[in-house]
């Protein structure tokens, strides 16, 4: 059963059927034995690393499941420190804040409320994927016996830490005398039910340890999460869910929007017309701002996807960019190995040098905004110059042989263009940028027989013509 619900970068699965109770017990038991482990591997022995911090989101199974995987926790000998209803983003300030071994959130992120899980992480937030633990987590889970094992006794204690997160999340934010000199920003967060429901209040608004952050006009939608549903599916990537955030900003003349996942580590952006910008874009208009905060030769890493201009922008003002593999692992690796001061993916996730190299939806807000007020410009303008080529978006085609439409598509696209540039980083990057214009990455589903195409073209005629060639080669397209 244990199999079912340990993902490559994560625990998640329905309840209560596979996920329940016992089975939380069991892998809240297996992350202290691997995080203890972890810290004592690493040769350190202060008092801290025998705590580990566990929060939760909203969801109705989220109280039950985080007793139980807390208790799992204690009875291994473990220590927790309990910081309740969180954002994800939350633990990784605890873990590096606290300098605890690790962390765990209960969550399900962006999946229908019937949906749970857990994200782990290590020392100093740094994640847990199948290949950086989850496979020893898993097999100590699997070998525990709750009814035969003795108790160790570990302790679990509540902590309130929202102050000390308030402080942190708002360094990113300018509140210098200018910011309440260039006057107020109307800003429409719609919250999905989740997480940015408690979040946004306790950080920017009048329930802030701090107090409201003064220049912020916050216009809430669907912040209620005290029931553990929701209106619209918590995910900001698919574009009907955008429609209420997108509504609201044009009715009342905002000047920018942000939708929130379930728990509230990812944010898309709305410009004051309403329209959305790619996480890509966003990325390409953020990366400036920290090369040229943190000096010519600052690295920032970007997802594979992303379109060229991203990379073109970084290099215009003197930073070095990188491509990594899509997912949070990857790009935070990345992060810590370069040394990169920022990073974006196209799935919302934003990463900083300055945030323990982990990604935060708040603080990605905080970046946005204070970019908007000291530009002087509209959304719309920052993020108009990254609109420059012509892009598929992500399409999902359906098909059994995943690697010989692969193989297929490489042999085609050397009589497309023989000059063509291919690597398989991630799935097959095809690269005929210089020369023909065009570029396309395809990457195969973990799960599904899916192959996923992402295509960029200098303009649309190139586009439609090498869409036109490649999807007859990679299946049947679906809508997903």
């Amino acid at each position: 059963m244990l199999g079912k619900v340990f993902k490559a970068y994560d625990v998640r699965g329905t309840y209560p059927d596979p996920l329940d109770e016992k089975m939380a017990w069991q892998i809240g038991y297996g992350v202290s034995k691997f995080l203890l482990a972890d810290a004592a591997h690493a040769g350190d022995t202060s008092p801290m690393m025998h705590n580990i911090v566990v929060g939760r989101d909203m969801r109705k199974s989220s109280p039950s499941l985080c007793k139980a995987l807390i208790q799992g926790i204690c009875d291994q000998g473990g220590n927790v420190i309990d910081v309740g209803l969180v954002d994800t983003s939350f633990i990784y300030f605890a873990v590096n804040h606290l300098d605890c071994a690790g962390g765990v959130m209960c969550t399900a992120s962006h999946n229908p409320p019937q949906y749970n899980g857990f994200k782990v992480s290590k020392r100093k937030a740094k994640p847990v994927g199948e290949a950086t633990g989850l496979a020893e987590v898993r097999k100590h889970a699997a070998m525990v016996d709750k009814q035969t094992m003795t108790p160790l006794g570990g302790r679990s204690e509540p902590r309130n830490l929202w102050e000390a997160y308030a402080k942190h999340v708002r360094q990113f934010l300018d509140l210098s005398p200018d910011w309440e000199k260039r006057g107020k920003l109307k800003v429409v967060i719609d919250a999905s039910n989740g997480m940015a429901g408690t979040m946004i209040p306790m950080v920017f608004g009048k329930k802030s340890p701090l107090g409201p952050v003064a220049g912020l006009e916050i216009v809430e939608i669907n912040f209620d999460n005290s029931k553990g549903e929701f209106v619209h599916e918590p995910n900001p990537l698919v574009a009907s869910n955008l429609k209420q955030v997108q509504q609201k900003v044009v009715e009342i003349g905002a000047d920018i929007g942000f939708c929130y996942d379930g728990d509230a580590d990812r944010c898309v952006v709305i410009d004051e017309t309403g329209a959305a910008i790619g996480c890509d874009h966003l990325t390409g208009v953020l990366a400036p701002y920290f090369v040229k905060r943190h000096g010519k030769g600052s690295g920032v890493v970007y997802d594979l996807r992303s379109t060229k201009a991203v990379h073109e922008e970084i290099t215009r003002v003197g930073g070095v960019g990188y491509r990594s593999r899509v997912g949070h692992v990857f790009m935070k690796a990345m992060m810590a190995e370069k040394k990169c001061v920022f990073g974006g993916e196209l799935s919302g996730h934003f990463y900083f040098k300055d945030n323990f190299n982990a990604d935060s939806g708040a603080i990605a807000m905080c970046v946005v905004l204070t970019m908007l007020k000291s530009s002087g410009k509209t959304m719309s303008q920052l993020a108009a110059p990254m609109k420059r080529y012509a892009q598929s978006g992500e399409i999902n085609f359906q098909i059994e042989d995943k690697d010989g439409a692969l193989a297929t598509l490489r042999r085609q696209a050397q009589t497309w263009a023989p000059s063509a540039e291919m690597d398989e980083l991630d799935g097959v990057t095809i690269d005929a940028f210089e020369k023909s214009g065009w570029w396309c990455n395809v990457r195969k589903s973990n799960t599904e027989p899916l192959l996923r195409l992402n295509l960029e073209a200098k303009d649309k005629k190139t586009l439609d013509a090498l869409l036109g060639k490649i999807s007859p080669l990679l299946g049947v397209k679906v809508d997903h």
